[in-house]
């Protein structure tokens, strides 16, 4: 999160050719088989670059894995019989959205899995969490009604499903995922922070599933707290133990004592599930530095797998 933040306020982001959407037909097709489009979004696998209208002077931008079980899978009336998870994934502050999808690993899960998996663009490299960082705090852009809106537009197309619905994110995109958490209470069933404090002004969740992985040698977001929170926030980040507790009071959670043991990815400790069905985790990388770690993405979503929304 530290960043030189006033240099790249003074930087200009190039144009990208991303694909407009396409006015307000949902679908261009129909029958058993998929049309190139739904509501403007391509069904063909790969990435995609979109852009997405939130009422600004200029559209939002983002990048969609589209996983080739989407077209090859079954269709009825231009939509597929069975919509698939969503992972929103923020890339850290001073970094964008091609290279979170690089960063993450995340192509992979969604090709092997059967997902989407959306890339957000942040304003000027950063994101506003509340507390944090750099010139979307600044501008206090609504980052929230961007992503929020990315997922209605998602679900509504029919092509994600409303009840699995996540968001993660690398440092200040983490903390992007915990505000996400806090002020779009219901839309996401789980989240997962990486490298991220949180140090939100306020917080209205409902019960969520929260996964917290941090390095112990961190020290741009230390796990003991520490630091500054922004080039122009001198006051320290809480510590890691400070959001694990929140989440799992909010979900009326003991201590994560039991083991959770993803084969490809990181291990955790877990509180296991409560009443609502929720769980909170921890990943304590020991020795880990301010970075992305090593099979993330398979234990990020095989957290998400196990915790689609209830009720």
């Amino acid at each position: 999160m530290r960043r030189a933040w006033v240099l790249i306020m003074a930087a200009v982001l190039p144009l990208t050719a991303c694909e407009p959407e396409t006015g307000t037909q949902r679908r261009e097709g129909g029958g058993t088989k998929p049309p190139a489009k739904v509501d403007g979004i391509p069904t063909r696998a790969g990435t995609h670059r979109l852009k997405l209208d939130v009422g600004g002077p200029a559209p939002r931008e983002y990048r969609l894995r589209v996983p080739p079980r989407l077209a090859e899978g079954r269709w009825r009336d231009g939509e597929p019989a069975k919509a698939l998870p969503l992972v929103l994934a923020m890339h850290g502050g001073a970094a964008n959205a091609a290279q979170m999808e690089r960063l993450s690993g995340f192509d992979r899960v969604a090709d092997r899995e059967g997902l989407l998996v959306a890339y957000p663009e942040g304003f000027l490299l950063s994101w506003n969490a509340g507390f944090c960082c750099g010139p979307a705090k600044l501008a206090d852009t609504d980052d929230v009604g961007f992503l929020t809106k990315l997922v209605r537009k998602l679900t509504r197309a029919g092509l994600a499903d409303p009840d699995r619905v996540y968001a993660t994110g690398f440092s200040n995109g983490a903390g992007m995922a915990y505000r996400l958490a806090c002020e779009a209470p219901g839309t996401f069933a789980a989240v997962g922070a990486v490298s991220a404090a949180m140090a939100m002004r306020r917080c209205d969740p409902r019960p969520t599933s929260v996964l917290v992985m941090h390095g112990t040698a961190d020290r741009n977001v230390p796990y003991d707290g520490g630091g500054r929170r922004d080039f122009n926030d001198a006051r320290p980040f809480p510590p890691v133990s400070h959001a694990v507790d929140y989440w799992r009071k909010v979900n009326g959670l003991p201590p994560p004592r039991r083991t959770l043991t993803v084969g490809d990815g990181p291990d955790c400790r877990t509180t296991g599930r409560g009443g609502a069905g929720t769980e909170v985790a921890l990943c304590r990388i020991e020795g880990g530095a301010h970075r992305w770690p090593d099979g993330a993405e398979n234990t990020l979503w095989a957290f998400f797998a196990a915790h689609p929304r209830r009720g």
